[in-house]
Parts: C-alpha cells; sequence; structure tokens
C-alpha cells in the first residue's frame, strides 16, 4: 500500500513542477478527491448507495471535485486544482491528466434512460482546462483534448482535439513524445489559453508548410531524370 502511494505521488510530481515534496502533494484537492473516491466506489460496488453517495458529498464539499462513485477510475489520475465533474458511467485508464473545471458528462439527461452514458478516457490522456468530454464516446490512448474543447465524438489514438464542436489539429508526431504537454496543446510551451486560437492555428499553418516542402522534394525526385548509363569499354 505504501509503495502504492509513492509511486501515486512520483507519479503526479512528474506531471506538475509547482511541488516541492511528497509531503506537499498529499495537500492537493485532486489527491483526496480520488482517495475518497477510491473509498465511495467499494461502498457503491457493494450496493451500499446511500453510503457511498454521502462519501461523495462529503469530497465535493471539502475538494470541489464531483466524482460519482460508480464511476471507474485506473491508477495514477491527476486532477490538478479542482471544479471537476465525472459521471456515473465515465471510465478513466492509468496515468490520465485531468485540468480544472472539466466535465465527463453524459448527453440527454433528461430521458432518464440509464446505461452507458459517459466517456471513456484511455492510458495517457491529458484534458486541458474547461474541457467538455460528453456522451458515451472513447477518447484513445495518449490523445490530448485543448482547453475549453467539447468533446461530443469519438476521438482517434494520439490525436489533438480544439475548438467547439471539437476538431482534430494537425500535430508533428514528435509532440506526443514529450512527458508533459502544458494544458493539453502541442503548439508551445509557453501557451496562453487567452490566445489559444492563433496558437493553434500557427502551429497548423507551420506543419502545413513543413508537410507541402517534403512534398515538394519527393515529388522533384520522382520527377528528376535518372542518370545516363556509363558504356563499358570494349577489350582490345
Amino acid at each position: 500500500m505504501l509503495n502504492r502511494l509513492i509511486a501515486y505521488l512520483d507519479s503526479v510530481k512528474a506531471r506538475d513542477p509547482a511541488p516541492r515534496s511528497r509531503a506537499e502533494i498529499l495537500l492537493y484537492p485532486g489527491v483526496w478527491s480520488l482517495a475518497y473516491h477510491r473509498i465511495a466506489h467499494a461502498l457503491y460496488r457493494r450496493r451500499l448507495y446511500f453510503l457511498a453517495r454521502a462519501v461523495n458529498h462529503w469530497s465535493r464539499f471539502l475538494t470541489a471535485n464531483d466524482i460519482h462513485p460508480g464511476a471507474k477510475i485506473g491508477r495514477n489520475l491527476f486532477i490538478d486544482h479542482g471544479f471537476t465533474v465525472i459521471g456515473e458511467t465515465a471510465e478513466i485508464g492509468d496515468d490520465v491528466t485531468i485540468y480544472q473545471n472539466v466535465t465527463l458528462g453524459g448527453t440527454d439527461p433528461a430521458n432518464g434512460i440509464a446505461g452507458k452514458r459517459h466517456p471513456t478516457i484511455a492510458d495517457g490522456v491529458i484534458i486541458g482546462s474547461g474541457a467538455q468530454v460528453l456522451g458515451p464516446i472513447v477518447v484513445g490512448a495518449r490523445a490530448r483534448v485543448g482547453a475549453n474543447a467539447v468533446v461530443t465524438k469519438a476521438v482517434p489514438e494520439g490525436a489533438t482535439m480544439v475548438g467547439i464542436p471539437a476538431r482534430q489539429v494537425l500535430v508533428d508526431v514528435t509532440a506526443y513524445q514529450r512527458e508533459f504537454v502544458p494544458y493539453g496543446t502541442p503548439c508551445s510551451d509557453s501557451f496562453d489559453p487567452a490566445t489559444q486560437k492563433l496558437e493553434l492555428l500557427q502551429c497548423e499553418v507551420e506543419n502545413l508548410r513543413k508537410r507541402l516542402a517534403e512534398l515538394i522534394e519527393e515529388k522533384a525526385q520522382r520527377e528528376a531524370p535518372a542518370p545516363a548509363p556509363v558504356k563499358e569499354r570494349g577489350r582490345a
């Protein structure tokens, strides 16, 4: 148990440069909301729904994060700051990072129909501040959801989604190889949510220019005349 806790705190430290020690991370509201959720989920699985809800409400009061007891959460979830809502049938994989004011919500809440209503978040996903991921969709492994994006359709593995409604942007694959991407966006290390549209467009233009240059070079190589064969001299 202690080793698992240490591993979890180290995983948070790897994604957040602010804390100076593991003890400081223990004060994070996201850490406490996840701990309370483990208790609430265990009660929920035993059909002790009222007690599970009671733990959930106490956690929401203390941490400002509202995680339904029925949600399934894997290892090393990091909720940075708070005010996040995770619905009953949401499923979250391992090593997922969620920034503040994110909703993993259901669609058409007025029809009263049970079943899978909330998204499934695969391993290694980063969801930016203010993003809304809605409905029983799947967000593929290592995908990035940009700040304030509204996602209502399935997200491919490794994709970056931005906008309302969210759309996939063209990003060089090397951007995904970095250990940490601020605010769920690959455009620059100094990403500013206030100017995200401009920065994302600049990012797309740069990548399109690079791809165009590669295509022009490939075409030139294909159309280049083949070198004339060297004739062998006959023997005397």
